[in-house]
């Protein structure tokens, strides 16, 4: 897989990568999973850990790609199945972390790419979404540039820094993604 948007690229994740995705995602920098559902207190990997937990999932797995921008590589494209073994149900995520380039249109440019993309790689699915938090303004506001609707909002289940947030949930079908 080799997704390209002028000097935005996806591209498939290799053994070659893990090193440089665990240190830009766990060691250098986690400003990211302070808005990547920061109430869930996901784990902070060790290399070790990385290696036996994460690496085997992505690595040459169509469902996750390297992003790169500028021939560096910046974060990942995540997707999976929100219904488990049905398959009907996809959602995906995207993790920039490098936090220099934040606000510079990357994240909408590379989900532009990635839904086409998942809209191709399972051509027998009719909606692709996310689901966000209202704190994370950035990913909700990446939906709403790309026509995505907002398709559900439960009011105050996302409890951070003692305060209560929405979930929300982003989505297009195949028929309206098509259109544009």
């Amino acid at each position: 897989m080799k997704l390209q948007d002028h000097d935005l690229t996806i591209r498939s994740i290799t053994q070659e990568d893990t090193h440089t995705l665990w240190a830009l995602g766990y060691r250098d920098n986690l400003e990211w999973m302070k808005w990547d559902g920061p109430y869930f207190n996901n784990p902070i990997y060790t290399w070790e850990e990385y290696c036996q937990k994460v690496a085997p999932k992505v690595i040459n797995n169509p469902r996750y790609g390297a992003l790169l921008y500028q021939g560096e590589i910046i974060g990942i494209m995540a997707s999976y199945w929100e219904d488990g073994d049905l398959e009907n149900w996809l959602e995906f995520g995207l993790s920039i972390f490098v936090d220099s380039i934040w606000g510079q249109n990357i994240g909408t440019r590379a989900c532009r790419l990635w839904i086409s993309y998942l809209f191709d790689l399972f051509p027998d699915i009719v909606r692709v979404g996310f689901t966000t938090w209202s704190g994370n303004i950035r990913m909700m506001t990446v939906g709403e540039k790309l026509g995505l609707q907002e398709e559900a909002r439960i009011r105050k289940v996302r409890y951070y820094n003692n305060r209560y947030f929405d979930s929300m949930k982003y989505g297009v079908l195949r028929t309206e993604w098509r259109k544009e």
